[in-house]
């Protein structure tokens, strides 16, 4: 294929997304298939000759969108969306044509600076500090390593990064039983260890309990151990939990703790001034991570990192070997040195797309739109015999289960993904087996919503 060929194929290809995203509600948002069934169907051993675009093209239509799960099916209620506007599918193609390469300034100039700008369109976006910067990683999970491994090294006064963990003291991060496995992951990952993040106990509103923060504190400073920093739930993945940050951050301050928010899922409401008041004292913290991608149209992957100062991050994180080296001078930003990963994709187009053909209004449409239906059907399901609302809405999620039990609640939600017309994730949520409802998908409508009754009316 040549770039003769790309231009008809491309042509190809986008009446094909067309049909695609015209027929998504025929189709079932996951796909009816066995594991293994996609790799049976795959040749042992790649090809010798090169083959036709026709023949590769009518392959990927027999083989792979009936055995996907749709992620922008408007009907999609599981986990969290991961959207993907239509300006956001034209930035990407553009990106995939150019094929940059982002990790310094120099080896791609307009990346590095369109990034900064949309740092400081959505700085303002969420009202937060104009002093605050950041940068885009490719997702939350990044993101709190990167703020993890920050709290480590300032922790330590930057020794591990030379003489390692081995002789170190034993550190401590702090966070709810309710913030996301990527916390988790993150401590793992940066030597700290599972048995070192301190879950600690939250209050009837399932936010962190500042009282049982300060004791948890107190305690390790006086077995000798080391606090390095407190990880803050706003949105969990469970049912939307919120810590109260503002009642803990005296005790961060008391203890000079480094704080991270994780605000990867709700921090795009935000953008709607009326839901803020969940996000009070995330100004005051020194990392907020929040995806573009789960609510606000961008193309997954894209999160987004707001820092206070990125001085210790860059020193945790930043390596400048000499094929690195900026000449056009020190005061070039080269965010390589802010994140894990030295490559870099120029991520920074598609938000940039979808802010300018929506707009903040367009955006904030939609999520108050979500949010609305939400509550509609959470009030919708309390009056079902047989069904309890088991977690209230907070935003565009809330959980329910039937009153039969766990077992009854679990066969249920088996029925419904196997329907197809559907899609339903679960939870554990105080000792028991619910179903989470999400709203976010970019095409979803009232209708979408309200056909989740539809659905578990005919499959109870």
């Amino acid at each position: 294929m040549n770039h003769d060929d790309l231009n008809h194929w491309s042509k190809r290809a986008a009446d094909w997304i067309t049909d695609y995203h015209a027929t998504l509600r025929d189709r079932p948002v996951r796909a009816p298939v066995s594991p293994g069934d996609v790799l049976a169907r795959l040749p042992a051993t790649a090809p010798d000759m090169a083959e036709t675009p026709e023949d590769i093209l009518a392959d990927f239509e027999a083989l792979i969108p009936g055995a996907l799960t749709h992620w922008q099916h408007p009907r999609f209620f599981a986990y969290f969306p991961a959207n993907a506007a239509p300006a956001s599918m034209l930035a990407e193609q553009l990106m995939s044509g150019i094929g940059a390469q982002a990790m310094l300034w120099q080896t791609s100039p307009a990346a590095t600076e369109l990034e900064q700008g949309m740092i400081r369109w959505l700085i303002r976006a969420l009202d937060m500090p104009e002093d605050w910067t950041g940068t885009i990683h490719d997702s939350a999970t990044t993101a709190t390593l990167s703020a993890v491994l920050t709290m480590r090294e300032r922790a330590l006064g930057f020794a591990g990064l030379t003489e390692g963990l081995s002789d170190q003291p034993r550190l401590r991060i702090y966070a709810s039983a309710q913030t996301h496995s990527s916390v988790d992951k993150a401590v793992r990952l940066a030597g700290i260890g599972q048995d070192n993040l301190v879950k600690v106990p939250t209050r009837d509103d399932l936010s962190m309990d500042p009282d049982a923060l300060t004791r948890a504190i107190e305690a390790d400073v006086a077995a000798g151990l080391m606090p390095a920093g407190i990880v803050f739930c706003a949105g969990g993945t469970a049912v939307g939990a919120f810590d109260e940050i503002t009642a803990c951050l005296p005790v961060a301050r008391a203890h000079d703790l480094m704080t991270h928010v994780d605000a990867a899922w709700a921090g795009s409401a935000m953008i709607c001034p009326e839901f803020r008041t969940l996000l009070k004292g995330a100004e005051d913290c020194d990392s907020l991570v929040f995806n573009p991608h789960k609510w606000m149209g961008a193309q997954f992957d894209c999160a987004v990192q707001l820092i206070r100062d990125p001085v210790d991050q860059i020193r945790t994180l930043g390596l400048r070997p000499d094929y690195l080296q900026t000449l056009e001078g020190e005061d070039v930003t080269n965010f390589n040195e802010w994140t894990v990963p030295l490559g870099r994709r120029m991520r920074a187009l598609k938000l940039w797309f979808v802010l300018r053909a929506h707009g903040l209004d367009g955006i904030r449409t939609r999520i108050r739109n979500h949010v609305a239906w939400t509550r509609e059907l959470c009030e919708v399901l309390r009056g079902e015999p047989g069904l309890e609302i088991t977690s209230e809405p907070r935003l565009s999620l809330f959980s329910f289960a039937l009153t039969g039990g766990c077992a009854a609640t679990e066969a249920l939600l088996t029925r419904i993904n196997a329907d197809g017309r559907i899609y339903l994730t679960q939870t554990t949520h105080a000792g028991r087996f619910v179903i989470r409802f999400t709203c976010g998908t970019w095409d979803c409508t009232r209708d979408d919503v309200m056909a989740v009754r539809e659905v578990i009316r005919d499959l109870r």
